[in-house]
């Protein structure tokens, strides 16, 4: 094998370069040069994402072990673009006096994660799966417990990592039981050797149970409320998207070519996660007054609508999610925003603190009212788009019910969703939230959740460009 070969892995280099350029940048730049870091951390970033948005064809090296799919480049450029937004919003954070000497570790840590999804997303193995996995989940580990002299923070963050442990040593059997009965680790390979015994079946459940804690999945969800709760609320938005997006293709890819064998073993699995999924997180999200655990209860359900897509385990449902993820991207980052920023100047995120909302602040009132109502899928957001193909990729094989049972779900999640509508804009509140001003950075990443929210689902090229690429999968 020729090493030069690994020069193909451009947007893993790309991200590195950036991660170590940065490291070395907080470690050994004057003080006045470590004014100017954010800006820079943010042009270089910004400069990767850009570079590396353009498909490639499809290539293997190191025996298959890292593959390359030219949507393999839609979705990290969706995660670029989410990550870049979170930086945004988490500039003013870090610009406080008792956070500026941790913005080289925020950086570090956030791009590290971010890197360990690469990896999962382009593995064709399940060794390189698992590195990846953990290149993501313990670094974010971290960034949950960023605020350690915080009980919360620090509570949120054991949380977090004795969850994680839990579900990847689950996982990690999982995967000794398929290696122990197909002789391989190779995706290509186990996909001709998994015929659906017991054991193998068994081995499947185990290794998905990493995936469905990651993505939040009920039952599997119980550390997601007190985690967003606990988490710095830049952070709880990263997790609640970026780190979701990565695992919910993953889930996507490996059902499909390498346990595409018993899908009629995992489609009533997913069937019935979908179901416990949306219900439960729509039934908690009705009875939450603190925003962070209302959004968490909404991640939760969200996740849920994503299995319908992928329980299709066709190219459509692969549209339909890359699709889904990128809307919700960014309709939960313009939600989170606007709670972050509110967040950092009053510490409120009552439900009833942002009673009167509108009148102090329309602006922020209007940018959260058009994310809520694209997460629950009123027309003319793109939000009702993406339900729209997800229902339609489930629709096309047959499950008829489960679609039935997910469009009911969304008139609870409509109520919820207008219940911060109305605290905002029709409750009377004597003493609202005074009016804010955001920071630069703030204001721009809300522009652009905005215009995502507005234009994605009506310009009809940007599905239409994802869904060649899916098809050609």
């Amino acid at each position: 094998m020729d090493y030069s070969s690994f020069l193909q892995m451009s947007e893993e280099f790309s991200l590195l370069a950036v991660i170590v350029f940065l490291l070395v940048y907080d470690i050994f730049a004057s003080e006045k040069a470590l004014r100017y870091f954010q800006p820079v951390a943010l042009v270089l970033f910004a400069v990767h994402t850009v570079l590396n948005c353009v498909p490639r064809e499809a290539f293997e090296i190191a025996g298959g072990m890292f593959t390359y799919v030219p949507m393999q480049t839609y979705v990290k450029s969706i995660l670029n673009v989410g990550t870049l937004i979170v930086l945004l919003q988490a500039h003013k954070f870090l610009n406080e006096d008792s956070n500026r000497i941790k913005r080289g570790e925020f950086y570090f840590l956030t791009l590290c994660t971010l890197l360990g999804m690469y990896f999962m997303i382009s593995a064709g193995n399940f060794l390189m799966f698992f590195i990846g996995l953990e290149t993501a989940s313990i670094p974010m580990a971290t960034l949950v417990a960023f605020d350690k002299y915080n009980r919360k923070s620090a509570e949120a963050g054991a949380k977090y990592i004795l969850s994680a442990v839990f579900a990847s040593s689950i996982s990690l059997f999982g995967m000794s039981l398929i290696y122990g009965t197909t002789g391989t680790l190779y995706f290509n390979d186990v996909a001709t050797l998994f015929t659906g015994s017991p054991l193998q079946v068994m081995a499947f459940i185990m290794f998905s149970v990493g995936l469905f804690f990651k993505i939040s999945l009920v039952p599997f969800h119980l550390w997601t409320p007190d985690v967003y709760e606990g988490s710095q609320t830049n952070i709880t938005s990263y997790l609640s998207v970026i780190s979701k997006g990565a695992a919910v293709f993953v889930l996507f890819t490996l059902l499909v070519k390498v346990f595409g064998n018993i899908i009629n073993q995992w489609q009533p699995i997913l069937y019935g996660l979908a179901v416990v999924s949306i219900t439960v997180a729509n039934l908690f999200a009705i009875r939450q007054q603190n925003l962070k655990r209302f959004l968490a209860f909404s991640s939760i359900s969200q996740a849920g609508y994503i299995l319908l897509a992928i329980i299709s385990g066709t190219a459509l449902g692969m549209a339909s999610l890359v699709y889904f993820v990128l809307v919700y991207m960014f309709s939960n980052l313009a939600a989170f925003g606007v709670l972050s920023i509110i967040e950092q100047h009053t510490k409120k995120v009552q439900m009833s603190d942002y009673d009167g909302l509108y009148k102090t602040n329309p602006k922020l009132s209007f940018v959260m009212m058009l994310a809520l109502f694209s997460l629950a899928g009123i027309p003319p957001f793109a939000g009702f788009f993406s339900k729209f193909f997800i229902f339609s990729a489930a629709i096309e094989q047959g499950f008829y019910v489960l679609v039935f049972i997910a469009l009911l779900n969304t008139i609870i999640s409509l109520y919820y969703y207008l219940l911060v509508v109305k605290a905002m804009f029709i409750n009377v509140n004597e003493n609202p939230i005074e009016k804010i001003t955001s920071d630069g950075p703030a204001k721009i990443s809300l522009i652009i959740c905005t215009a995502g929210i507005l234009i994605v689902g009506i310009v009809s090229a940007i599905y239409n460009q994802i869904a060649v690429f899916s098809f050609g999968m």
